[in-house]
């Protein structure tokens, strides 16, 4: 069955399951940050890491008991990785963060009065809670559709917005149009890189941009 939904659907299988399951975590991220019917964002950091690691353990327990010859390729996929990008499939990574961009860009105002705090958020009228699982699903949508077209990539949405904010401020006006820029380029530089390294090898840009991630947070948490 599964198999006659996927050539129905066609290119567009892989990104609606990838969305299914971020929408999945998300909602269980959510459930588990939630309390007193408030979403607290100290919980919602703590709860994304805890799901993440149950999710990836259910990950790795499903390419156990698959086939081991095709678990090298599930491994690599999860490294993350542009060698498996196919022009006939372009349209979905361009169309979906565009449509993305567009829905952030009508919420700056909104994102600018959360980072405000928010009681400020709700004394201008913005209903926090439904607001934030708006912008949860959103971002659900970004996440499932690039990461099943290029496997798991992190650390580039947590460290442009960090750097690009010390250019252009903290206005999600400007920072959010120059952060997706910001973030676009590094990959190319990175995937540039990944390639001459160990050439004639490719090596999976997620190696790099974790390393590069998680040296630039220890450095901002020595910083400051």
């Amino acid at each position: 069955m599964l198999l006659h939904v996927g050539a129905l659907i066609g290119p567009l299988s892989l990104p609606l399951a990838a969305f299914a399951g971020a929408a999945l975590s998300m909602l269980m991220v959510t459930a588990v940050a939630r309390r007193d019917g408030a979403l607290a964002p100290d919980r919602l950091i703590l709860g994304g890491v805890a799901v993440s690691f149950v999710l990836m353990a259910a990950t790795n327990f499903l390419i156990f008991l698959g086939d081991h010859r095709a678990a090298s390729a599930a491994v690599f996929r999860m490294l993350g990785g542009l060698g498996l990008a196919r022009w006939d499939e372009l349209w979905v990574p361009a169309v979906v963060p565009a449509g993305g961009g567009v829905r952030l860009m009508a919420n700056a105002r909104g994102l600018n009065a959360l980072m405000a705090g928010e009681e400020t958020a709700a004394t201008l009228g913005i209903d926090v809670g439904r607001f934030r699982l708006a912008l949860l699903g959103v971002r659900a949508l970004l996440a499932g559709t690039m990461v099943a077209m290029s496997g798991a990539i992190g650390f580039v949405g947590l460290m442009m917005p960090h750097i690009t904010r010390l250019l252009v401020g903290a206005d999600n006006r400007r920072l959010l149009p120059v952060a997706g820029l910001a973030g676009a380029i590094f990959l190319v530089l990175v995937d540039i890189g990944a390639r001459v390294v160990l050439a004639p090898e490719d090596l999976p840009i997620g190696i790099v941009t974790a390393a590069l991630g998680g040296t630039f947070f220890l450095w901002q948490m020595r910083r400051r």
